[in-house]
């Protein structure tokens, strides 16, 4: 059953671009009038939202992405899970669930278009909606084409994404998952708990290529590849032969809130290797949605796949989810209840 729609509610506003490190002084939560619906659209009680690093580059001004960059004295906007409270249009009905993207907000009036109805069925834990599985699958499956047999090797591997890519390569046979990340006690987690059989450490006293060499001595098969920069060099410095590598991400510019992540490349050696770079969108790729789902949601009952997250309560610590996130304090997805 649905409840009563008050006459205001939460949103969190962009303040002031950072000059350096986000902070949650750069944000303020504000209470303004639930929005009216118009013809074409359904009011939504917003349920959980997600907190990506995207957002930062987002918040910079958006880098030439083809999303919308945050405005300044606007509520931010991202992957949100909601309960239909208002369907004047009679397309999607009260008490639906809908996946949209104007989260960041406890009501949003959302265009019926934009609206994905969720299939109570169809994912165990409807907070799994809000994963980054769909990005790693489709890294793993089509961008590093992981096979029976692989060495793979896993960059940001303890983030929202890279937490389900280790996990679809294994699923997907291969023989060997390494994984990179910031923390010790991450790689610990991703070995104990998500199949990883070795991370390297960004950091250690060791180089990266040096330990990547160490924990993949035969060299490497496939690499999907979140960072850029320094991991991706590394990992072409240890792919064997015909080695595929998804590229997915841009951490290490993201982070900064840019999107660009250089890294120095030979050419030459990758065309004597015959080693294949494929750069994923998942905007390409629409197709592949539903065997991803099916996949993942086959996993997800079956206890073959772990849907790591942290959730925080309230809008008002979303502004403190999105710094922490950043800051590397959180392992897999991070969600806000509201």
């Amino acid at each position: 059953m649905t409840s009563a729609v008050p006459a205001t509610h939460g949103e969190v506003w962009l303040r002031a671009r950072p000059d350096g490190v986000l902070g949650t002084d750069h944000f303020e939560v504000v209470r303004v009038p639930v929005p009216e619906v118009r013809a074409g659209q359904v009011l939504v009680r917003n349920r959980l939202m997600s907190v990506v690093a995207v957002m930062r580059t987002l918040i910079e001004g958006g880098a030439g992405l083809p999303i919308p960059a945050a405005a300044l004295g606007e509520p931010l906007w991202a992957p949100a899970l909601g309960e239909v409270v208002a369907a004047p249009g009679g397309e999607l009905a009260p008490g639906d669930l809908v996946t949209h993207g104007l989260g960041w907000r406890e009501y949003a009036a959302v265009d019926v278009a934009q609206a994905q109805r969720v299939d109570p069925s169809e994912l165990p834990d409807p907070a799994a909606h809000l994963s980054q599985a769909m990005p790693a699958w489709l890294g793993v499956v089509r961008g590093a084409e992981v096979r029976p047999g692989d060495t793979v090797f896993v960059t940001g591997a303890a983030g929202g994404v890279g937490t389900m890519a280790g996990q679809f390569a294994r699923l997907r046979g291969a023989e060997r998952v390494i994984g990179s990340t910031g923390s010790r006690l991450k790689g610990e987690y991703l070995v104990r708990e998500l199949g990883y059989d070795a991370v390297v450490v960004r950091g250690a006293a060791a180089p990266i290529d040096e330990q990547l060499r160490e924990a993949a001595p035969d060299g490497l098969d496939a690499v999907f590849d979140n960072v850029g920069g320094e991991q991706l060099v590394a990992a072409l410095a240890v792919a064997r032969r015909g080695a595929r590598v998804g590229l997915v991400g841009a951490l290490s510019g993201q982070l900064s809130g840019g999107f660009a992540a250089p890294a120095r490349i030979d050419t030459g050696s990758l065309i004597m290797r015959g080693i294949t770079l494929r750069g994923m969108s998942g905007s390409d790729h629409l197709d592949a949605i539903p065997e991803g789902m099916r996949e993942f949601g086959r996993g997800l009952r079956e206890g073959t796949i772990l849907f790591p997250h942290a959730r925080l309560s309230g809008i008002d610590q979303a502004p403190r989810a999105l710094c922490e996130l950043l800051e590397g304090r959180h392992t897999g997805a991070v969600l806000v209840e509201l």
